[in-house]
């Protein structure tokens, strides 16, 4: 796909992407898809899938009590549990408002570590990594932030989200619907959005504007980014997954050069499509 080439202008030490079908088929590559990068936040739905793996094995349930008072599972993998961005602080009941939180999938982490009797950076090698192939991942640290991943690694996983065989697909279509649906909140990096859609652990495109994704993306698109300059996306429409990794943090730059990418891969998907149908 000559749009992954459009990572060569990145202005990035080192940058990989691929995209890749539902049925697994990575339709390109380009850049060195090998390399381990830091993930930052694209960490959430790796640890939000382990958590949804606990929940179908019995070790947790969604609405059990977990976090601040009246908090739950589902609060903590959606940010609306009230905990404050980077601190153990309640800044706002349960389900009132979308805050944006690593502490409370660090929370998350704990709560799952004590169900399973596994800690959780173990749990996610067992629940996710391994059955997937995901050799060149792991969790260092915390669940919000400090996996560690190659591009390889991530198609794998954006298959899984697509057609997914660890979790149950009713499982994974309540993952990517809105939870909490009006709610109002900070999108990291790209300021209040009205109503900032998050499902469970993914976000989730809708109408928001300005956005990381592009302005083809459909409405249904899915995800994260992460603060290492790096994403992960689902378009149910354009029927594929993106993942780029780079080694730069997310600043002016990803602002800029991010929704053309992405609008570029989807214009090549689109004229794939489209001749394949002649």
């Amino acid at each position: 796909m000559q749009s992954l080439r459009i990572i060569e202008n990145w202005p990035v030490p080192t940058a990989a992407a691929a995209v890749v079908r539902a049925d697994g088929t990575v339709l390109a590559g380009h850049g060195p898809v090998d390399h381990r990068f830091p993930l930052a936040s694209v960490t959430k739905p790796l640890a939000a899938y382990a958590a949804l793996v606990a929940y179908e094995e019995g070790a947790i349930e969604l609405d059990e009590p977990a976090g601040p008072e009246g908090s739950t599972v589902r609060h903590l993998l959606a940010h609306t549990s009230g905990l404050a961005f980077d601190e153990h602080r309640v800044t706002a009941p349960p389900g009132q408002r979308r805050l944006y939180s690593n502490a409370g999938f660090e929370v998350l982490g704990d709560h799952i570590a004590k169900a399973t009797g596994i800690p959780f950076p173990e749990y996610l090698h067992q629940a996710v990594f391994e059955p997937l192939g995901m050799a060149s991942s792991s969790l260092e640290g915390s669940p919000a932030k400090d996996g560690v991943s190659t591009v390889a690694d991530l198609v794998r996983f954006a298959a899984e989200l697509q057609q997914p065989r660890l979790l149950d697909v009713r499982t994974v279509a309540e993952a990517t619907s809105v939870v909490h649906p009006g709610l109002k909140g900070v999108l990291p990096g790209y300021g209040h959005q009205s109503p900032n859609d998050w499902g469970l652990g993914l976000e989730i495109r809708d109408g928001k504007s300005p956005h990381w994704t592009g302005a083809g993306s459909s409405p249904r698109t899915f995800g994260h980014f992460g603060q290492a300059g790096t994403f992960l996306w689902v378009d149910p429409d354009a029927r594929a997954a993106c993942v780029a990794l780079t080694d730069r943090a997310f600043g002016p730059w990803a602002v800029e050069a991010w929704p053309p990418f992405t609008d570029a891969v989807l214009a090549e998907l689109e004229g794939h499509r489209a001749g394949s149908q002649h």
